[in-house]
């Protein structure tokens, strides 16, 4: 540093003429006249080129679209006026007739696209034959009604690349003016934009010729002036004087200058402070200033000091010194002196700011890594101990561990819930003990007073050691001195207290560290608050999501069902399964998944789980099964989006749920499945060979838009094993879903053997990851099939004068199957259905028994109309067979097939028989008619 005595400078000092200074050498440096000059030059010229370029730019794009949109309108009219355009719109299949044509006339034309679209918007021609059938992106309402249209619109990829597209649409009208079809043509605006291109070398190579001009005036000017001034202005020269004179008065350094006689030339405040000075001993020689012998021979003598401490009175003092011009012959030095007394002081302080600091800090990192409220507890002991404090406990209320909200009644009682620290021979209460606190603890105190308490000397402190007498004196000779307890609060609620302790080997606690215990317990209440609203809201979901889920097997006889669901560590997600069983010994499979986690999602999969139920119940196929669930989940959005929940992060709709719908016929041996966006099922065979069913992908649910859904039938031998799984199974972070599904393949191969427990059991070992972030949903399924001798079926001709053979054929199945007790009632069920079918249906009529858990009954006819279930008046002849059906069959229903109808009705059996019906209901209504009547083939 350049310190200035206040004699004018020497002539040697000065930088020679003509040679600037190193810092003012550059011609962009701002704070000279010269750079600001140039800097302005620049920047004008800068604009003018930028308003040159975007006026050329914005001239050529007007031009361009001017005549993008002449071409596009052309083209479109010219296509659409072509001969044939109408008539090839009538046509069975457009775009195989179009496709050609308009390729070769958008080649021709020069065009992006030019497009064929049927009155309805939709793409008959494309240039990428992808994209035909897709919804045409643009305005074709004026066009309907024969105008001509032109816009700008983005759609689909074009040949030309992506960007603002100009286009036309035109009517094409067949010989009457009726509109049949659009035609769109059009231009990419990048394609003509370029026009304004030829004129940029022109304004840049003008623009470069300005900047050289400018930089070389500047240049010119600034030598000029450098060469004039030695590379200082008078603003800078009165600058650097008025700096030094502030620095040298305003540091907290004491700062003597001497000359080489030995006097002293200048003395600051904080030196005059320092030694004692009076201000008026400017000039004057040093051994007259009163100074100690030591400090005088330093100032006296030429040599260098660094850090060399003295005594001055009661300060100790640490002095450097250098001489003042080290290159000349004229002498003198520089002394300066810091206060080392006062600067060990604030150091101490200082490092004790940074080491609570520095443990503030780990414990915003360290508190909280993990949403469990004990792991929480603990990472608040083992940051405190042993840094801050020898031993800590943190006891919380009970309802706090169980997530529950807290309230001012527990806190009598608190559970410890973690210790830290390496005091062992302390005595404390162990994890888990619950502690019943005096009134008179300090404990108590800290909750009722919702602040901090410090006992700095625990053998002073009574309400401590009447809490526990015993535990206490032992803790007294262990060595324990002090304690600070502050109440674990977050947003005016309690959640338990900390506990800091010292022993005697550490200082005992003072009033800063009150605070800072305060301030380290505000930081972890809000981690255990969090923690605790996880832990409720955990429970929650996982509660509802579980009661959501099936809690037992149904009965039912077609497969071998086993399951498992592993819900995400992080919460509960909206996974779901179900079987589902169906007249005809036929069982439905459902595989589900809601994205989303929370309640929300659990919420939402219980809906969707009983709307799967209910479409299930109706018996309708699988892929109508899905449309109706695709229709509903789009009410939900819907719903959801006009009560304004989208707010909420976790009530933004359910679009993007998937689901898997399959039933299984065991007489048949066939399995019809449909699924929207959910990951393929797979199928082991008997001999272990794995297999994909080969599902075709549908669309997920909630997309809207009526996307089909794709239906596929499988013929499975008896002892295949169908495995059901969600995303969660064999895709996560760190692995892509292809590798998942090896590793799936893999750890089902060989399972032919197993049984669906064991198979489940095994893709769980095999799959599931450490740290799993989604749910975990696995159904499996092993096929059985309904041998020849329980299965009875047989065509009726449509005469109801065989009624009665129809009667006794059952009668003889079921004998034959050691059913007779039930056989009047099967027989009266068969009679009336099959009456029915003949009278009301249209054949082919057909008669199904199955002899399972229950014996069904099944009549089948060609017509599409259902029966329903009336009360027949006193005076009717008829109307009462149905009644009779559904009070001896335990439940009966229509489903369709894709040839008309089945009629079913089952009758629950125990031990070989039926169970008996009510029979005060069926003995009221035989009453009303007589029983002849169930022989006659028209009842």
């Amino acid at each position: 540093m350049e310190v200035f005595s206040g004699r004018s400078r020497s002539p040697e000092r000065h930088p020679p003429v003509g040679r600037p200074r190193e810092h003012r050498a550059s011609l962009l440096n701002l704070r000279s006249a010269a750079g600001q000059v140039f800097l302005l030059q620049v920047v004008i010229v800068v604009l003018l080129v930028a308003a040159t370029v975007v006026g050329s730019i914005l001239q050529a794009a007007r031009a361009a679209l001017q005549q993008g949109r002449r071409a596009s309108v052309i083209a479109a009219q010219s296509f659409a006026s072509a001969p044939g355009t109408a008539a090839a719109l009538r046509s069975r299949d457009p775009s195989a007739v179009l496709q050609p044509r308009a390729e070769a006339a958008r080649k021709r034309a020069g065009m992006d696209f030019v497009i064929v679209i049927s009155t309805t918007g939709i793409r008959y021609t494309y240039p990428y034959p992808g994209e035909i059938g897709k919804k045409f992106v643009g305005t074709i309402g004026p066009a309907l009604q024969g105008r001509t249209v032109v816009e700008q619109a983005g759609g689909p990829p074009l040949p030309a690349g992506r960007g603002t597209v100009v286009q036309a649409v035109v009517p094409v009208t067949d010989s009457r003016g009726t509109v049949v079809g659009l035609v769109s043509a059009g231009l990419t605006v990048r394609n003509v934009a370029a026009l304004w291109l030829p004129q940029l070398p022109i304004i840049l190579g003008t623009g470069t010729a300005a900047l050289a001009l400018a930089t070389a005036g500047t240049t010119l000017v600034s030598r000029r002036l450098r060469r004039h001034t030695h590379g200082l202005s008078p603003v800078e020269l009165a600058q650097l004087y008025e700096h030094h004179d502030a620095v040298l008065h305003a540091v907290r350094e004491g700062v003597l200058i001497t000359g080489a006689d030995g006097r002293l030339l200048l003395a600051n405040d904080e030196a005059r402070r320092l030694l004692g000075l009076a201000e008026d001993l400017r000039g004057r020689p040093v051994r007259e200033l009163g100074l100690p012998e030591p400090v005088m021979r330093l100032l006296s003598s030429p040599e260098p000091v660094t850090d060399e401490v003295y005594r001055v009175g009661n300060r100790l003092l640490a002095v450097n010194k250098r001489p003042t011009y080290p290159r000349a012959d004229r002498g003198g030095s520089v002394v300066t002196l810091r206060d080392t007394t006062e600067l060990a002081a604030v150091t101490g302080r200082a490092e004790l700011a940074r080491e609570r600091l520095d443990l503030l800090y780990e414990a915003g990192v360290g508190i909280g890594t993990t949403l469990d409220v004990e792991r929480t507890a603990q990472e608040l002991a083992e940051v405190a101990a042993p840094r801050f404090a020898d031993l800590v406990t943190v006891d919380l209320l009970d309802a706090v561990l169980r997530g529950w909200e807290p309230t001012a009644e527990g806190w009598r009682q608190l559970r410890r819930a973690a210790i830290g620290g390496t005091q062992r021979m302390i005595p404390v209460y162990p994890l888990g003990e619950v502690i019943t606190l005096s009134a008179g603890s300090p404990q108590t105190r800290t909750l009722r007073e919702g602040r901090g308490v410090l006992e700095a000397d625990l053998r002073q402190a009574r309400g401590w050691r009447e809490q526990d007498p015993e535990r206490s004196r032992t803790a007294l000779e262990g060595g324990l001195r002090s304690l600070v307890t502050v109440p674990l609060r977050a947003r005016n609620v309690v959640l338990g207290v900390v506990n800091f302790y010292r022993t005697v080997q550490s200082p005992a606690f003072e009033p800063d560290d009150l605070a800072f215990a305060e301030e380290l317990a505000v930081r972890a209440a809000v981690a255990l608050d969090n923690a605790r609203r996880f832990t409720r809201e955990h429970a929650m979901a996982v509660t509802l999501q579980r009661s959501l889920l099936p809690r037992g097997q149904p009965e039912q006889d077609a497969l071998e069902v086993a399951w498992r669901y592993l819900p995400a560590e992080a919460g509960v997600g909206g996974d779901w399964f179900d079987v589902i069983p169906l007249p005809g010994s036929r069982v439905a499979l459902v595989m589900g998944d809601v994205v989303g986690r929370g309640l929300h999602a659990a919420a939402t999969m219980g809906r969707l789980r009983t709307a799967v139920h209910n479409f299930a119940v109706l018996d309708l196929p699988v892929d109508e099964v899905l449309g109706n669930l695709d229709d509903l989940v789009v009410r939900m959005d819907d719903e959801e989006r006009t009560d304004g929940a989208a707010e909420d992060h976790e009530s933004v709709g359910v679009t993007g749920a998937t689901c898997l719908y399959a039933v299984y016929d065991p007489v048949a041996g066939a399995c019809a499945m449909a699924r929207a966006g959910h990951p393929e099922p797979v199928v082991v065979r008997p001999d272990g060979t794995v297999t994909c069913a080969g599902v075709p992908a549908s669309a997920p649910l909630g997309l809207g838009g009526g996307y089909p859904f794709e239906t596929t039938e499988l013929l499975l031998p008896e002892g295949s094993q169908l495995v059901l799984y969600t995303n969660g199974l064999v895709e996560d972070r760190t692995q892509d879903i292809d590798v998942g599904l090896e590793r799936l393949r893999r750890a089902l191969d060989g399972s032919g053997s197993r049984t669906p427990e064991e198979t489940c059991q095994a893709v769980i070992d095999a799959l599931k990851p450490s740290h799993s972030c989604d749910d975990i949903a696995l159904l499996t399924a092993r096929t059985r099939t309904f041998p020849p001798s329980r299965v009875a079926e047989w065509d009726v001709p449509s005469d109801p004068a065989l009624v009665p053979s129809v009667r006794a054929r059952c009668r003889e199945t079921l004998r034959t199957w050691g059913l007779e007790e039930t056989a009047f009632a099967a027989e009266l069920i068969v009679s009336e259905l099959v009456t029915n079918a003949i009278r009301y249906g249209s054949p082919p009529v057909g008669v199904r028994l199955l002899r399972g858990r229950c014996l069904t009954c099944e009549v089948s006819d060609g017509s599409g109309t259902s029966p329903r279930l009336r009360r027949a008046a006193t005076t009717d002849e008829g109307g009462r067979g149905l009644f009779l059906v559904a009070q001896f069959a335990q439940r009966w229903g229509t489903r369709y097939t894709p040839r008309g109808k089945v009629i079913w009705a089952e009758q629950v059996l125990h031990d070989g028989a039926s169970a008996a019906p009510a029979p005060a209901p069926v003995d009221f209504l035989l009453d009303q008619f007589d029983l002849d009547q169930f022989d006659d083939p028209g009842s």
